[in-house]
C-alpha cells in the first residue's frame, strides 16, 4: 500500500509563495540597476521617507515617464502583478541592506 500522497498540490514555487513573487525577485537580485533601485527603496524607508520599500519599488516601476521600459521583468510579470507577495518581496528587499 502506498503512503504517497498523490493530491499534494504544490504551494510554492522555488520556495517564494508563486511564480510572479519568484520572478519579481529573481530580477531584483540579478539585474544591477533594479537590485541598486530596490536598496535605494530600502534605504528611504528606514529614513522614513516613504512608509514601505516594495510599495515605492512599485510606484518608481510603474511610473508613466519608465513605464514602456521597466513596468515589468523581462519575463513579463508586471511589478504592480496583485499575485505577487508584497510581505515576501519586502523582506527580500531588507535582507538586500543587511
Amino acid at each position: 500500500m502506498s503512503t504517497y500522497n498523490t493530491q499534494h498540490h504544490m504551494t510554492t514555487y522555488n520556495g517564494w509563495a508563486n511564480y510572479e513573487t519568484w520572478n519579481a525577485s529573481l530580477w531584483i537580485n540579478n539585474d544591477q540597476l533594479l537590485y541598486e533601485i530596490a536598496k535605494a527603496c530600502v534605504n528611504k524607508s528606514r529614513l522614513g521617507m516613504v512608509d514601505n520599500p516594495w510599495q515605492h519599488f512599485i510606484s518608481l516601476m510603474t511610473d508613466p515617464i519608465l513605464n514602456n521600459i521597466l513596468s515589468k521583468t523581462e519575463d513579463g510579470v508586471a511589478w504592480n502583478d496583485e499575485k505577487i507577495n508584497a510581505e515576501e518581496m519586502t523582506d527580500m528587499m531588507e535582507e538586500l541592506v543587511s
